[in-house]
């Protein structure tokens, strides 16, 4: 979800490949050789980056998590007066672009974060509250007839539309990224327009 265009650092770059081979293969189906060889370095080299497996499941899947809640604070900062439906919008184009560059992470949150230790579970799991949360506020500004307990729900069902990317086949078999992601933030505001009715 980076949006930064300099090189990515040898960190990263494992980070992404892990995730990438994480999500293909499952957490315990991918060694830290494999994770090496895509990167270029020895799985032993590895161990000067991170202290092993479980510490880049924690960091991918913590990670994400602060990057989404910190992109949303950063979006609605941005806002600038401009109102809360573009306030939502600039939230759904948010989670649009996670779901559809980073789908590696959602597939492994999916399979893998009962794997974390609870220390970094939870960690995940408040991140994600507080981006709910933002994400309600915003809603109920948008949609004052809604209460909060069905501005919630409809947070959660909108999250599970945009993160079932993984689910739409390989990324060259989609539309073109623009139609792609037009199409889910049409599909967004009309559910979250469908829970007021």
């Amino acid at each position: 979800m980076a949006t930064r265009t300099d090189a990515p650092t040898r960190r990263e770059q494992i980070l992404k490949e892990a995730a990438r081979l994480f999500a293909e293969r499952g957490f315990h189906g991918v060694g830290v050789d494999e994770i090496g060889a895509a990167v270029g370095i020895s799985g032993p080299g590895l161990y000067r980056h991170f202290a092993g497996k479980d510490a880049m499941l924690a960091e991918l899947l913590v990670g994400i998590s602060g990057q989404l809640l910190t992109g949303a604070k950063r979006r609605v900062a941005e806002a600038d007066g401009g109102g809360a439906e573009q306030v939502l919008d600039s939230l759904i184009e948010g989670h649009i672009d996670f779901a559809l560059d980073d789908r590696p992470l959602i597939t492994l949150h999916d399979r893998e974060l009962d794997r974390l230790r609870d220390s970094d579970r939870k960690m995940v799991r408040q991140l994600q509250r507080q981006y709910v949360e933002l994400w309600v506020g915003v809603v109920r500004e948008v949609y004052p007839g809604l209460g909060e307990p069905a501005a919630r729900s409809a947070v959660h069902s909108v999250f599970g539309l945009l993160n079932s990317t993984p689910h739409l086949g390989r990324a060259g078999s989609l539309p073109g990224r623009g139609a792609t992601a037009e199409l889910l933030h049409r599909m967004a505001r009309g559910a979250f327009a469908a829970a007021v009715d």
